[in-house]
This record gives C-alpha cells, structure tokens and sequence, in this order.
C-alpha cells in the first residue's frame, strides 16, 4: 500500500496556509505584475528603456543571470556529501538543493530572454529551425548546458518526490545524481567561458576567471540554502538535524576563503604589473579619470566577505544561528555586488576608444528583475509547499531514500 494516498492530497496544500504565507504569495504576484508591466513597455520601446548602450552591452540582466547561475551549480554540494559520502543529515534535505537549482535555472533562462530583447530573438538558436552554430558558438553550449542541467535536476526531484509518495526506494536514479556533479561544474564553467572568450576584454580574458566562479558560486548558493533552510523549518515545524547546517557552513568557509585568495592573486597581477591592462581593476577599486560608481559597492563587497570568512572560520561564532544568519547575508551581498556589475561593467569599462561610460540600472531594468526574482521565489515556496509534505507524511524526511516498511 502506497505510504502516502496521492500526489493529489499533497496539491491541495498549496492553497493552504496562514496569513503569512497568502500575503507572501500576494507580495509576489504584485511584484510579478510590475515586472510584467515593464518589460511590456521594454518589447514596445526597445532596449533603448534600459541604460545599457553600444560602451556596456551587456548589463543589470546579465549580472543577475551570472549570479543565479552559481546559486543552482551550488547544488552539487549538497549532491556529494549526501550521495557520495552518504551524509545522512543533509541527504535528509537534498531534494531542496535540487529544487533551488531547478529555480534558479528557469530564473536564468528568463534573464536572458529579457536582456535579448524578447524571446522571438532566440529562434536561431534552436535546433533545425536556426543556425545554432553548434559546437562553434560558446552561447549555443551554454543554453545546452544550462536545459540539461534544468531537465536533469527537473526529472530527478519529481522522480524521488514520486517515489517517495509510493514508499519505494529510487536508488536505481544514483547515475543521474552522480551525473549532475560534473554538470553543475560545467554550467558555471562554460558561463565563465562565455566572458574568457572574448579576448579584446582583458578583465575577462584570464585564465582564473572559471575558478573564481566556481568559488563564488559554493559560497552564495550554500549561503542561501542555509537562509532557506531555517525558514523551511520554522513554516513547515520539521525538524532539520543542525549538523546539516554546521556541514554547509564549513564547506562554504573553505570556498570562500579560496574565493578571497583568488581575488587576491588577481589583484597582485594587474596592480604589480602596471600594465595597460589595469584600468578595469582601476576603475572597480580606486577609480578612474574621475569615474568612481562601483568603487563604493565593490568595498562594500569586499568587507562584506572578509568579515563573513571570520565568523565563518570561528567555529564559535559558526555555531551561533543568529551569527551564521549574519555571515550569509553577507556573503549574498557581497558575492551579488562583485559577480554582478563588479564582475559586467568593467568588462567594458573603458571601452575600445579609451570611453568611460558609468552605467547604472534604469527603473524598467531594476522592475523586470525584481518580476523574474519574485517569479522564481513564487516557484520555489509553490514547489516546496507541494513536495514537503509528501516527504513528511511518507516518514521520509528523518531518513530520505530508506523508506519504512
């Protein structure tokens, strides 16, 4: 007999619920709505509604996408300690890593429909109908990449959701979930590619940019499961073994740590060279000709990081829930600010003329993202007010993919 009666029982939740969470689901559809309004105004207008221009093609869309794309590679590390070493405390939540990487990539693949212009201008990059360039063009190899990692993670969060609702075990899935390590991998791979691949841009064009990214990556998306964690478990009153959250808080002191390092190794190239080549590390930290917009943000950025390694390395101050709810805001903001237009905007700046152009978001821009961020955490609280309880009620949530007789 089926643990738990239906997937269909488990649906109705997703309409119940307190006051809390209706004003939630309401908060998010009205941000939805205004996105929706601007970016109408962006396929009637033109891109000429946003502030990006021919000196910084590239922009507020682009610097969201490269962020959320790290926050789903990260993942994999919850994958590895859960089925690799078989870390029963966090294989307990493991599902949830894969549904925050399932919404970051839907949130990805829409930042880049909007940053395009609309989604018509991506016909030729499908399959049999365009001329995708395959395996020439690195942007055809990241939407390749990007829908694989998204099917994947897609296929096995329903597949475990709907064993688990009969009692089965789904061990025979292992090869999928070993296979999504590697991938993880390479979607932030192959997205850093996308920037080191364009030789004329020496801020991107080094060989540590895909490192750093994968670093970043392992801190911000552990950092904002930890936050998703706890408020899973203060909604839904499930109990979430704390070692779990002490096991990602290590891992995500260590990337860190190396993320630092590598910012460091990049800036000792480009401030004890002088080369002609400084004038984008110039522009972030110190400023240049007069131009100051990002340095602010970017120490910001900076303190921000190094204060959350230290509460991070002290096992003290890590053990300590309201510090550790510090560190990884910290650690969201300041990931935020140096792999968005920390990471975009000096890739053009100067640019090919020697101009400087200080780029700032505009309203339409700054409302089309908030409407795709509020989409995707519309997804995430849908899916997991969905899926949780069917962990719950079939016994699975003490020990995932062991079920009770």
């Amino acid at each position: 007999m089926s643990v738990f009666s239906g997937l269909g029982t488990a649906a109705k939740e997703i309409v119940r619920g307190g006051r809390i969470y209706y004003a939630w689901v309401a908060l998010l559809l009205v941000f939805i709505s205004l996105g929706l309004v601007a970016y109408v105004g962006q396929l009637r207008n033109g891109l000429g509604m946003t502030n990006m221009r021919n000196q910084v093609a590239w922009g507020f869309y682009i610097s969201n996408f490269t962020f959320l794309v790290g926050v789903a590679a990260a993942a994999v590390l919850l994958v590895i300690p859960a089925y690799v070493y078989n870390f029963k405390p966090i294989k307990e939540i493991a599902f949830l890593g894969e549904l925050m990487a399932v919404t970051a990539i839907v949130m990805c693949i829409l930042f880049v429909a909007v940053d395009v212009g609309g989604p018509a201008n991506l016909w030729h990059l499908i399959p049999f109908i365009g001329r995708p360039n395959f395996p020439v063009s690195l942007l055809t190899w990241d939407i390749v990449v990007l829908n694989g990692y998204l099917g994947i993670n897609g296929f096995i969060f329903f597949y475990v959701l709907y064993k688990v609702s009969r009692g089965q075990k789904y061990s025979r899935i292992l090869p999928l979930i070993l296979l999504s390590i590697p991938w993880a991998v390479g979607i932030h791979t192959v997205t850093a590619f996308l920037y080191n691949g364009l030789v004329a841009r020496p801020f991107w064009n080094a060989a540590i940019l895909a490192p750093r990214f994968l670093a970043s990556a392992f801190c911000s998306g552990p950092a904002l499961m930890i936050l998703v964690l706890q408020l899973v478990r203060r909604q839904f009153r499930i109990d979430i073994d704390g070692r779990a959250l002490t096991k990602i808080a290590e891992l995500v002191a260590y990337a860190l740590a190396f993320n630092l390092f590598l910012l460091g190794a990049e800036a000792f190239k480009e401030f004890y060279g002088q080369s002609e080549h400084i004038a984008p590390m110039k522009y972030l930290y110190l400023g240049l000709h007069g131009h100051h917009a990002l340095v602010p943000f970017m120490w910001t950025a900076l303190t921000l990081n190094v204060t959350a390694l230290m509460l991070f390395l002290v096992p003290r101050f890590r053990n300590n829930v309201k510090l550790l709810n510090v560190g990884c805001v910290f650690i969201l903001c300041g990931v935020y600010i140096e792999k968005g237009l920390g990471l975009v905007v000096p890739g053009f700046t100067p640019d090919a003329l020697g101009e400087i152009y200080e780029y700032v978001p505009s309203v339409t821009e700054l409302a089309v993202s908030l409407g795709i961020w509020s989409s995707g955490a519309l997804c995430f609280t849908l899916l997991a007010k969905f899926s949780i309880p069917v962990f719950i009620k079939a016994k699975q949530f003490t020990l995932l993919g062991e079920p009770s007789e």
